[in-house]
């Protein structure tokens, strides 16, 4: 019998598919129209694009689970994805894979104050936490800049921060537990309500673990009491460098922030002609600090704070004088990736983390770099804990920007290696960074996370070509060997 041309037999497995899922999942939650699948097509690097095989949308665990035992049978990669505001590509959909939308998981299933934790699906966005419990005088911490938009099971696939992720943590701090289904088809729960586990740390594991070893169908946050007094601080300064000294001075002199935030001179403009914050526009560099507690801490901290910016030649000192006022001053930096996007047709936005007393470097050699290949960069950061988002602006309509844009980020990115920092705060590597990572780990460094990989995924199925840039195959006894192949798409589908 003469086996069937590859093209006839990927068409015959999509058939079966989407046969297999519409038995599973009734009414609409099939889709296998291209028109029906374009809004799937990129998450927010939109600069790459790729049409799923099929999309499929859940809505019960047991769906997810018999999905999964399906795809597995016939050897189908499946891509998780939640809000799709991943700036990394973590969900970018492969053609000849399945893309699985979370977006009908979005309830609040429990909310326990006296435990001060709620339990919620991955579809709920970061915001309607904090808006669930504020009522009642709780909130979630991590807020992403996205939060209106990004979804908690995202937040848990990248360990997302956000602004006041310097003082109360990421998401990795401020998760108690997760029910996830393996590529299997098993249902697996990890951790609870409690404040700790005994064992391995498992959920650590799956936090930031990019999609690549499970799908999260719920989520247990903790939940903490909103601090007595909030007060927000602008402190302006006639350079980036003497901004930088001032974040490095306030960590050095043992005040943590609840936020500290960094924005330059364009980003400042920017964020002030799109939602009137309030910010001076006669500054080449901005501080946001936000101190929070008893009324007789957070004054003792706005006074030192103020010692130490005049001390380092802050030319503007600014107390937010109501609540109104203190939501202003974050609302601008909040807004600042949209309100870049007035400023060019298309931006990357960057992720890498450096240590903080290496700011004032990392900005010089950034303007050189940006000088270097000839494009505008804005700077946003999370100064605090050192975390950079330079938005590299450029025109795809151009020839060639997009692809000098890739080269700058790159170089943006090495350096923040080279300087004793990492590839990544919050964003992931996904595809973006995902060529990168030799330049921060060598192949036995891989080879060990790869193994990980294997013991949840030994077939590769899930989210297959994030993260790892070369093809490791899991053998028996859990021993690795090379292939020497590439992942999926090494030439990324371009707009």
């Amino acid at each position: 019998m003469q086996m069937p041309a590859p093209d006839q037999a990927v068409l015959a497995r999509r058939e079966e598919l989407v046969r297999g899922f519409r038995a599973i999942v009734p009414g609409e939650g099939v889709i296998a129209d291209e028109d029906g699948m374009r809004p799937y097509e990129c998450d927010a690097l939109s600069a790459y694009r790729q049409l799923p095989m099929v999309v499929v949308l859940p809505e019960t665990v047991q769906q997810i689970a018999e999905i999964l035992k399906l795809c597995q049978r016939l050897g189908a990669k499946v891509v998780p994805r939640g809000g799709g505001t991943s700036l990394s590509g973590g969900s970018l959909p492969l053609a000849d894979g399945v893309l699985l939308a979370m977006g009908k998981f979005n309830r609040v299933l429990e909310i326990d104050y006296a435990n001060r934790c709620a339990r919620v699906q991955p579809g709920v966005t970061n915001l309607a936490i904090s808006k669930a419990v504020e009522h009642e005088g709780f909130y979630y911490a991590p807020d992403p800049s996205s939060q209106i938009a990004c979804s908690i099971g995202g937040n848990v696939a990248e360990n997302s921060g956000g602004v006041h992720c310097l003082k109360y943590g990421l998401t990795t701090n401020n998760l108690l537990g997760i029910e996830m289904v393996l590529m299997s088809g098993e249902i697996v729960k990890l951790g609870g309500k409690h404040l700790d586990s005994d064992g391995y740390d498992l959920l650590g594991v799956l936090t930031g673990s990019e999609g690549l070893l499970g799908v999260i169908t719920e989520v247990t946050v903790r939940l903490l009491k909103k601090p007595p007094v909030a007060r927000a601080m602008l402190l302006g300064f006639d350079t980036e460098e003497a901004a930088g000294e001032c974040v490095a001075a306030i960590i050095a002199n043992g005040i943590i922030p609840a936020g500290l935030e960094m924005m330059d001179r364009d980003a400042v403009h920017a964020a002030e002609a799109f939602c009137h914050a309030g910010y001076p526009l006669n500054v080449a560099a901005l501080l946001i600090a936000e101190l929070d507690g008893p009324q007789a801490e957070v004054d003792h901290l706005i006074a030192a704070l103020e010692r130490l910016a005049r001390d380092r030649g802050a030319s503007v000192v600014r107390v937010s004088t109501s609540e109104a006022e203190r939501l202003a001053f974050w609302a601008g930096r909040k807004a600042a990736f949209p309100a870049v996007g007035r400023l060019s047709p298309d931006y990357f936005c960057m992720d890498g983390t450096i240590p903080r007393g290496r700011l004032p470097e990392v900005l010089t050699r950034i303007r050189e770099l940006s000088k270097h290949h000839g494009l505008r960069v804005v700077n946003v950061f999370h100064a605090g804990d050192g975390n950079l988002h330079p938005l590299i602006l450029f025109d795809a309509n151009q020839p060639d920007e997009l692809h000098r844009a890739e080269e700058l980020g790159a170089d943006i990115l090495k350096l923040c290696v080279e300087v004793g920092g990492v590839l990544t705060g919050e964003h992931g590597v996904g595809v973006e960074k995902r060529d990168l990572m030799g330049t921060m780990f060598n192949e036995i460094d891989l080879n060990q996370q790869m193994r990980l990989k294997c013991a949840f995924d030994p077939d590769h199925l899930l989210n297959p070509g994030k993260v790892f840039p070369t093809l490791h195959r899991c053998a028996e006894l859990g021993r690795l060997h090379v292939s020497g192949g590439r992942l999926p798409f090494p030439d990324l589908p371009r707009f």
